[in-house]
């Protein structure tokens, strides 16, 4: 078994001079960032707990590394396959529950995935290797609720 380790910095930026003296006393403004990456995300909580709707949320980074894993595995499966895919654009959505005591979790993710190919044969094995890759994603490995996959295709020939 092979073993990758990862550091990623997460720095609250949201104190407004009383830190959390109470739940509306500080924002929920953060910096994500790592060594040796070319940009930082500007994150926030959910505007539902005061977060700002300008900044990403760890809801939606949990739906994106979802969907960019899959599509990964996805793209490596196809070339693997001999299928030309010439664009892929995900539109992922997530859906959370929350509990009466302000817990929640996530019921479901779906991917719905626009994917260009270059001819109509390649479409039926195409379909099918969403499965795979939903089985080779390391974040989908991860969770503990159902990924859907709805792709679209448009064929070029």
């Amino acid at each position: 078994m092979k073993i990758h380790n990862y550091e990623i910095r997460v720095e609250w930026t949201g104190n407004l001079g009383k830190g959390t003296l109470d739940y509306k006393a500080f924002n929920r403004d953060h910096i994500v960032s790592g060594e040796n990456k070319a940009a930082q995300i500007q994150g926030s909580s959910d505007p539902s707990f005061l977060g700002d709707n300008k900044r990403y949320n760890p809801e939606e980074l949990l739906v994106s590394s979802i969907s960019s894993c899959h599509m990964l595995w996805y793209l490596h499966l196809c070339a693997v396959n001999k299928i030309v895919v010439l664009s892929y654009m995900d539109k992922a959505t997530g859906v959370m529950e929350e509990t009466k005591n302000g817990s929640g979790k996530f019921k479901e993710v779906t991917l719905n995935p626009q994917i260009t190919l270059e001819n109509i044969e390649m479409k039926e094995k195409a379909e099918e290797l969403h499965t795979e890759a939903n089985k080779m994603c390391f974040i989908a490995n991860s969770c503990n609720f159902p990924i859907q996959h709805r792709p679209q295709f448009n064929i070029i020939n």
